[in-house]
C-alpha cells in the first residue's frame, strides 16, 4: 500500500484539510480533489473510483467526504481498512461534521494523520494508541504547573496578609490618638496625608477578605481534610506538600530531583546537514542464583537530512556483529541492495530522504537466552550472620568493547534497621532512607575497571537484598554495527554527515 494523500474535501471537491505523505505540489493536491466529485457515478454504490494515475477510496460524511488518494497497485483491502481508521479519528476531534468545525481542529487532524501513516505506508496503530500519542501528557508539566500555581496563591495570600496588617495597625493608632503613618512622604500636608490614608484604607477594604490558603494550614488540616470532596482550591497544594513531606525537593524551575532525571547522552555538538543516530537499548533478566532468563536488545538507525542537496543520498553500512542479529529495513529501502552490498538508499533512487524528519532506516534485535552474552554480570551473596546479613556484591564487564558510564546499581535493603556499614567499596555508594535503597555509583565501567566489589552489613534476611537494578548510559554499541560513509546517489559523491552512539537501559534486573 503507498498512500498519497488524505483529505477532507466538500462534495463539490473543494479541499478543507488535506495531508500528503509524499513529495506533492499544492496545485497537483488541488486539481486531484477537484476531479473526484466528477469521476463518481451517481448510479452506483462504489467506495472507489480510480484514473489512469490513482485510485480514490472514499467514504462520505454527512456533507463532507473522506478521501484516500493512492497507488493503483495498492491493496484495496487495506485501503478500505484505513479509510475506516481514519473516519473514526475525525469525531475524535470534531464535534459535528461540518466544514468550520475541520477547520478549526485541522492541526488537530493533520497530527492525528501522521500517526496513522509514515512516508506512505500504514502504521500499526489503533485509535487508542492514535489519542494517547496526540495527547503528549506530562508528569514533568503537571508538576511545575502545580509549583507555580501554589506559588501564585501564597503570594496572593501574602499580600492580603501585609494588607491587613496594614489596615489593623492604622486602626489602632487612630485609636490611640497617634498620627498615622502614611506613603505621602515629603512633608505632605495633614489634608492630604488624611486623604491619603483614607484611599489606602479604602482600597484595602474594598475587596472581601478571603480565606487564607497557605502550605502550612494545609499540612495542618490532616489527611481527612486535604481528601475533602470538591475542595479544588487545595488540590494542586496538597500534591506538593505530600511531595515535599515525603522528602522531594521541589525546585521552582524543574519540578522533579536531579537523581531522578532519566540518563541520557547528551546531543553532539556539531550537527551536519546529514546527522545519524544510532541507538540501542536493553531489557534483561537474570536470576540471582545464575542464568539468563531473557535478554532482548532493540536497536535502529535514524536519518535526518537538513540539507537539501543531500537529500539522495545513500549510507554504507559495516556489520560486523556475529551475535545472530534479525536486521530489518524500512519498507522504502532497496532491501535487495542492502543485502548483497550493506547499503541503505530508497527503492526509487530519484526521490529524496524527508527533509527536516527523522526516520528509521534500519533496525535490528537480539534475543538471546545465552550467559555468555550478558555484557556486564552482577553476582549478589548474601550470608546469615548473628547480627543480621554480610553482603558480598561484585560484577564483571563481559564484553571489553564497551564503556559504560553513570553505571547505578541499586540494591533495596530493609526499612526501619539503620543505614547499611559499608566495608571495602569499589566506587561510591549513597543510602536512600526514604526508598530503603542502598545506590553503588561507579563513573566509568571499561576494560580497564572490568571488575569491583561492595561488601555491607545490615540486618535482615537474603531474599530482602532482591530485586537488584542496573542502569547506565554508552556512547559505544553494543552490537557492531556502524555507518562508515554517506554518499549522493549520483556520483559517488562522499557527503559529510556527524552521528552519534547510545547504549541505554530500558530494563536491567537481577531477581
Amino acid at each position: 500500500m503507498v498512500l498519497l494523500a488524505a483529505a477532507v474535501c466538500t462534495k463539490a471537491g473543494k479541499a478543507i484539510v488535506s495531508r500528503q505523505f509524499v513529495e506533492m505540489t499544492r496545485t497537483r493536491i488541488e486539481g486531484l480533489l477537484a476531479a473526484f466529485p466528477k469521476l463518481m457515478n451517481t448510479g452506483k454504490q462504489h467506495t472507489f473510483v480510480e484514473t489512469d494515475s490513482v485510485r480514490y477510496v472514499y467514504q462520505p460524511l454527512e456533507k463532507l467526504y473522506m478521501v484516500l488518494i493512492t497507488t493503483k497497485n495498492s491493496n484495496i483491502l487495506e485501503d478500505l481498512e484505513t479509510l475506516r481508521l481514519f473516519s473514526r479519528v475525525i469525531p475524535e476531534y470534531c464535534r459535528v461534521l461540518e466544514e468550520s468545525e475541520i477547520s478549526d481542529h485541522c492541526f488537530d487532524l493533520i497530527f492525528a494523520f501522521d500517526e496513522i501513516v509514515a512516508l506512505g505506508y500504514r502504521e500499526n496503530v489503533n485509535l487508542a494508541q492514535i489519542r494517547t500519542f496526540t495527547e503528549m501528557d506530562s508528569h514533568e508539566e503537571k508538576v511545575f504547573r502545580a509549583v507555580r500555581e501554589t506559588q501564585e496563591r501564597e503570594a496572593k495570600a501574602e499580600m492580603r496578609r501585609k494588607a491587613k496588617e496594614l489596615q489593623q495597625a492604622r486602626r489602632d493608632a487612630e485609636r490611640s490618638g497617634k498620627k498615622v503613618s502614611t506613603y505621602g512622604g515629603f512633608g505632605s500636608a495633614p489634608g492630604m496625608t488624611s486623604m491619603s490614608s483614607g484611599s489606602i484604607i479604602t482600597d484595602t477594604i474594598v475587596e472581601p477578605e478571603k480565606p487564607k490558603i497557605t502550605p502550612a494550614a494545609v499540612r495542618q488540616s490532616g489527611p481527612s481534610k486535604a481528601l475533602k470532596l470538591g475542595a479544588k482550591g487545595k488540590e494542586v497544594d496538597n500534591f506538593v506538600d505530600k511531595l515535599k513531606s515525603e522528602g522531594e525537593t521541589i525546585m521552582p524551575t524543574s519540578g522533579k530531583r536531579g537523581s531522578d532525571v532519566s540518563k541520557a547522552l547528551p546531543p553532539p555538538v556539531n550537527v551536519e546537514g546529514v546527522h545519524l543516530r544510532v541507538e540501542e537499548k536493553i531489557s534483561l533478566t537474570c536470576g540471582r542464583d545464575g542464568g539468563l532468563q531473557n535478554m532482548e536488545l532493540l536497536g535502529m538507525v535514524t536519518l535526518r537530512v537538513t540539507d537539501e542537496k543531500s537529500g539522495r543520498i545513500r549510507l554504507i553500512i559495516n556489520n560486523n556483529d556475529n551475535k545472530g542479529l534479525q536486521l530489518q529495513t524500512h519498507p522504502n529501502v532497496d532491501k535487495k541492495l542492502f543485502t548483497t552490498d550493506s547499503v541503505i538508499g530508497l527503492k526509487n533512487p530519484e526521490k529524496s530522504f524527508p527533509l527536516n524528519n527523522d526516520v528509521g532506516v534500519l533496525k535490528w534485535r537480539l534475543q538471546t537466552t545465552d550467559e555468555a552474552l550478558i555484557p556486564l554480570t552482577i553476582n549478589c551473596w548474601p550470608s546469615e550472620s548473628a547480627t543480621g546479613c554480610d553482603v558480598n556484591i561484585e560484577y564483571e564487564l563481559q564484553e571489553e568493547s564497551l564503556e559504560l558510564n553513570d553505571v547505578v546499581i541499586s540494591i533495596p535493603v530493609p526499612s526501619g534497621v539503620g543505614a547499611p556499614l559499608i566495608g571495602d567499596l569499589d566506587g561510591e555508594y549513597k543510602h536512600d532512607s526514604r526508598r530503603n535503597i542502598l545506590e553503588w555509583c561507579l563513573p566509568v565501567i571499561d576494560a580497564n575497571n572490568k571488575a569491583g566489589s561492595m561488601e555491607f552489613s545490615i540486618a535482615g534476611q537474603p531474599n530482602d537484598f532482591f530485586p537488584i537494578a542496573v542502569t547506565f548510559v554508552s556512547k559505544r554499541n553494543y552490537c557492531d554495527i556502524q555507518v562508515t560513509k554517506a554518499t549522493l546517489v549520483d556520483g559517488d559523491t562522499s557527503v559529510r554527515f556527524s552521528s552519534e552512539i547510545s547504549f541505554l537501559v530500558d530494563k536491567y534486573e537481577i531477581l
